[in-house]
């Protein structure tokens, strides 16, 4: 699996007319392990749901190499979701595989046993029938990691992966992190641990709205380029001027 590498060029996304990700270009290399780190509120949400075709550029591109939506697969925060809805971890998981077959269609036999096999490799194994609204944290990011693996896409994009879990949850989730990265997949996290950033992630994007440093994670996490990220993200205002073009 080689996935083409994912290119920006000056990429302005914005919120309400004011810019949540500004002026970024930078490349993420075919099979590279990507952390992005930075400030609440520096637009790190809002580069991943860009970078799946979810939120629009205002100003520059991106360049996903011809690669199709159903071919970058997002792992949204998990906090974001409706765990009200009636459906089991079953149903959840094969969402990974209509992505690719279309919604109405029925499960074929072989999707159907990847979607077993994924939440026995998550350790969810005879949770086929539970209602995801009765599971706790660690085991609905379990099964929305399931989820990945049954969508087997080259492009990865994990918003918050290892957050409110216990340790041994984000242990064995890092594990099959690195198991993909190892396939050659193309993998772009979000993550606020520090230290796991450093251990884990060989690459790195500083983002304060603006970028701060992106490239090898020793030198990007230096004291002070974490500095002037704080720095930048003190200094931003919700009533500075909104960006003049946006409509």
């Amino acid at each position: 699996m080689t996935p083409p590498p994912v290119l920006l060029h000056d990429l302005t996304c914005v919120h309400d007319r004011h810019p949540a990700v500004h002026h970024l270009s930078g490349r993420f290399a075919p099979g590279s392990l990507t952390a992005v780190a930075g400030p609440n509120g520096a637009g790190k949400t809002t580069l991943l749901r860009a970078l799946a075709g979810l939120h629009p550029a205002h100003d520059g591109r991106i360049d996903r190499g011809g690669l199709t939506p159903d071919r970058i697969a997002l792992l949204p925060q998990s906090g974001a979701l409706d765990r009200s809805f009636p459906v089991s971890c079953r149903e959840v998981v094969a969402l990974g595989a209509w992505a690719r077959m279309g919604a109405f269609r029925r499960l074929p036999a072989a999707a159907a046993a990847r979607t077993d096999a994924a939440l026995q490799q998550v350790g969810l194994a005879g949770f086929e029938r539970r209602l995801v609204g009765t599971l706790s944290a660690g085991q609905l990011q379990r099964v929305l990691f399931a989820r990945l693996a049954v969508q087997d896409a080259p492009v990865l994009l994990l918003d918050e992966p290892f957050n409110a879990v216990d340790g041994r949850t984000a242990a064995e989730l890092m594990a099959l992190v690195r198991l993909w990265h190892q396939q050659g997949r193309t993998i772009v996290a979000v993550l606020h641990d520090l230290d796991l950033v450093s251990r884990e992630f060989p690459e790195t994007l500083l983002l304060a709205r603006a970028p701060v440093a992106w490239g090898p994670t020793a030198r990007v996490l230096s004291a002070e380029n974490r500095m002037r990220a704080r720095l930048a993200a003190e200094a931003w205002s919700e009533e500075s001027v909104p960006c003049r073009d946006a409509a």
